[in-house]
């Protein structure tokens, strides 16, 4: 994994554990976004780049996967996350 985990899993009360177990798959399933996105920028064999393109894909699908189950656990943030979407519409003036 390219990010570091900024906690200590053991650390971590077993009715908050779900929820970090979420945030560190989420963190993971990103790098690998971003690394695949990148390998495929830096190939010219356009089969390796729509692999790897399909690839990262795929992985974006797992962050969706990992949100959802996240915002199940978690209404702290989900009210977060809306209040950041409100924020950007305000600031782009976008919806």
């Amino acid at each position: 994994m390219m990010s570091k985990i900024p906690i200590d899993i053991g650390k971590i009360g077993k009715e908050d554990m779900d929820r970090e177990i979420l945030r560190v798959a989420m963190i993971a399933e990103l790098d690998a976004v971003s690394l695949y996105e990148q390998l495929a920028s830096m190939t010219d064999s356009e089969d390796l780049k729509a692999v790897l393109s399909d690839i990262a894909m795929e992985e974006k699908t797992h962050v969706g996967e990992f949100q959802t189950l996240l915002l199940m656990k978690d209404e702290e943030q989900v009210v977060e996350l809306e209040k950041g979407r409100e924020e950007v519409e305000e600031l782009t003036g976008k919806k």
